[in-house]
């Protein structure tokens, strides 16, 4: 099993940047299908991006050409880049991973996007 830490979360304004990171614990990461998801209040988690262990990504479309993932192996790390962030981005963001769906899941850190 492998223990996800997120961190990078926060408070950024409409068109803003953040980044959010991924760190995570076990010699098995490499093997790991990652991803990052989203839960808003009120609604189901989402999946905002997944990367394979082989480096290919795929995008859910509210986030396509504004989110890049991209993971470390080497580092057993994956982040968030996210770009022309949106108030509806909004939401607690949570690193997700395993060898053929998200079994390990970290805590989660919040993102606000607001004036």
């Amino acid at each position: 099993q492998v223990q996800l830490v997120e961190s990078g979360g926060g408070l950024v304004q409409p068109g803003g940047s953040l980044r959010l990171s991924c760190a995570a614990s076990g010699s098995i990461f490499s093997l790991y299908l990652m991803g990052w998801y989203r839960q808003a209040p009120g609604k189901q988690r989402e999946l905002v991006a997944a990367v394979t262990s082989g480096g290919n990504t795929n995008y859910a479309d509210f986030v396509k050409g504004r989110f890049t993932i991209s993971r470390d192996n080497a580092k057993n790390t994956v982040d968030l880049q996210m770009n022309s962030l949106k108030p509806e981005d909004a939401a607690v963001y949570y690193c997700g991973g395993g060898l053929r769906y998200a079994t390990s899941w970290g805590q989660g850190t919040q993102v606000i996007v607001s004036s």
